[in-house]
């Protein structure tokens, strides 16, 4: 298995705006920020980091949203799909209703004209008993070691989670983890990060200590911790890519570049070249940052 892929997924917005819907759940919203021209700058940033991925090598696969239905948090692909190297496709269960309409079929018709997808594994069918599992928001996954990191959250469901790493064949460390007023932290990916040698996370986050010694002792990786103030900035949601020639990047957003230490920053770049993003109205107005917006495409080509 590959812990990184050098083809990514995103989804250009049409109607980006606070999602109220998603709002009691996810405290990295900001509804004070609100104003008419969310779209417009929202849109500015999504394009220029397509531009700069793509001019760095990465593949960079652009799908545009539709007008109808309203779907506030499509930018956000990676909540409502994953793929993985065997072929399979996991489709997964939302909590936000206006988030159940993101899924599209259309966008798998036009990834099989590139990719082998032999399979698809459909948990949507858990809404109805109101257990969620939010894709690579609450999993962050260790695919070198088959671990499966998870904070649990109303987002995140353990009984989901025990099936979806069943199915998948992986190992679960699930823990509890929350921010500095007491709130269950929404989605695993705003802590964490795993790359190929290096596990990033907030440890000043987990609830309990035998919980932190789990995580710490699961991986060989090179442990890197975050405070609480740097993961409000987003620095625990980044994404290791690989590019065309082979090279390893470490995507996230300006904020989150700008919270980091320079040992934290030393650290990092021992192993990934820092590529970091404006994208202020994004992280404000939808609660999420540079790897929400990335939805990894591991299935084998064609």
């Amino acid at each position: 298995m590959s812990q990184t892929t050098n083809t990514l997924l995103l989804i250009r917005p049409v109607r980006f705006q606070y999602n109220n819907e998603t709002a009691d759940t996810n405290a990295f919203q900001n509804p004070d920020k609100l104003n008419e021209f969310a779209q417009d700058r929202a849109l500015d940033e999504f394009n220029r980091m397509v531009k700069t991925l793509r001019e760095n090598g990465v593949g960079a696969m652009v799908f545009d949203d539709t007008t109808e239905p309203h779907t506030p948090d499509s930018i956000f692909p990676n909540n409502w799909f994953s793929t993985h190297e065997e072929g399979s496709v996991v489709l997964y269960p939302m909590y936000a209703h206006n988030r159940r309409q993101e899924r599209r079929h259309d966008i798998f018709d036009t990834l099989t004209q590139y990719f082998s997808l032999t399979d698809i594994i459909d948990l949507t069918n858990l809404e109805k008993e109101d257990k969620y599992l939010e894709g690579t928001g609450s999993m962050v996954l260790d695919r070198d070691a088959r671990i499966c990191y998870a904070c649990l959250s109303p987002r995140t469901n353990k009984e989901v989670l025990q099936i979806w790493c069943n199915k998948l064949g992986y190992e679960l460390n699930a823990f509890h983890a929350v921010d500095e007023k007491g709130n269950d932290i929404y989605h695993t990916n705003v802590m964490m990060c795993v790359g190929e040698h290096f596990l990033l996370y907030c440890d000043e986050a987990v609830k309990h200590d035998y919980e932190r010694e789990l995580i710490e002792q699961s991986t060989s990786k090179e442990i890197i911790t975050i405070s609480l103030m740097q993961m409000n900035a987003f620095a625990g949601n980044m994404l290791e890519v690989k590019n065309d020639k082979g090279e390893s990047l470490l995507l996230m957003s300006d904020s989150a570049y700008d919270s980091l230490k320079p040992e934290q920053i030393t650290r990092l770049e021992k192993y990934c070249r820092i590529l970091h993003f404006n994208i202020s109205t994004i992280e404000q107005h939808g609660g999420g940052s540079v790897r929400c917006m990335l939805a990894e495409i591991f299935l084998p080509k064609q």
